[in-house]
């Protein structure tokens, strides 16, 4: 028999981040760094988030890196569920585990688009709770990166299903990011919800359906943000999610709408 697998992320300690931060370049172009988020289940942040670092990547020479906080990105773009660690195993491992290790948990997508994926999060999962300096340190590696980043940090509100340490990473992510954006329909319930959201978003990208009587400018209004991206609802959207096409065949009037916030 060959020698096992590489655990991806086994290593020595890592120094202590502060002196990770000052051996980098202290001149540094300011990283596009944008998290995507909601405060209601189902209304398409994660379809907007995988969309969105699509089309970024086709025009980014140095690459767009999708962070999947949510847990959906892999099947939302067709790729198999990724059944090893992943970023939740990173921030459940401590400071005992180097910052680069991140980069070998990485998957490709298409070209010029890899994904950071949640990892294996099931009930026999033995990953500790993420701790809110692992947090914090993971939002300083985004912005340090050079390529794109975009994030899906899932639901944020006064109350989810999620534990509050899954929470508290969305949050500090969704805060830290250069772009903060509300993905949200023009929805009396979801609108009340962003009002006491524990943190406020940059702008909100809109996800339009037919027959409310909520416009953009009402919500513009409200949350005191502008709309980013106006997304009309679209059946073939859930038809290309269904089949696993989306990485492959981004539907045209999805890709028009998230071009526009690129």
């Amino acid at each position: 028999m060959g020698p096992a697998p590489a655990d991806p992320l086994e290593g020595r300690s890592a120094p202590g981040f502060e002196v990770i931060l000052l051996r980098l370049p202290a001149v540094q172009e300011v990283t596009v760094f944008v998290s995507l988020w909601s405060v209601k289940g189902g209304v398409g942040t994660t379809v907007s988030a995988a969309s969105l670092a699509l089309v970024l990547a086709q025009s980014s020479p140095e690459g767009v890196l999708l962070v999947d906080v949510a847990g959906d990105v892999p099947a939302v773009l067709g790729l198999p569920e990724p059944g090893g660690p992943g970023l939740a195993a990173w921030l459940g491992a401590g400071p005992t585990v180097a910052a680069d290790a991140l980069a070998r948990l990485e998957v490709p997508v298409v070209d010029r688009l890899r994904l950071l994926p949640l990892g294996d999060t099931g009930p026999a999962c033995t990953t500790a709770a993420p701790s809110p300096d692992r947090a914090e340190v993971l939002a300083d590696l985004l912005a340090l990166e050079r390529r794109r980043v975009v994030v899906d940090c899932g639901l944020i509100a006064r109350r989810t299903p999620r534990a509050p340490a899954e929470d508290a990473v969305a949050i500090t992510l969704a805060g830290a990011a250069t772009h903060s954006w509300l993905v949200t329909r023009a929805c009396y319930l979801a609108l009340r919800r962003a009002v006491s959201a524990p943190l406020a978003p940059s702008g909100f990208v809109l996800v339009r359906e037919g027959g409310r009587s909520l416009q953009a400018r009402d919500l513009e209004a409200v949350l005191g943000v502008p709309m980013v991206a106006d997304v009309p609802w679209d059946p073939s959207v859930a038809r290309a999610v269904d089949a696993g096409l989306l990485a492959g065949r981004l539907p045209r009037g999805l890709a028009s709408a998230v071009r526009r916030a690129a």
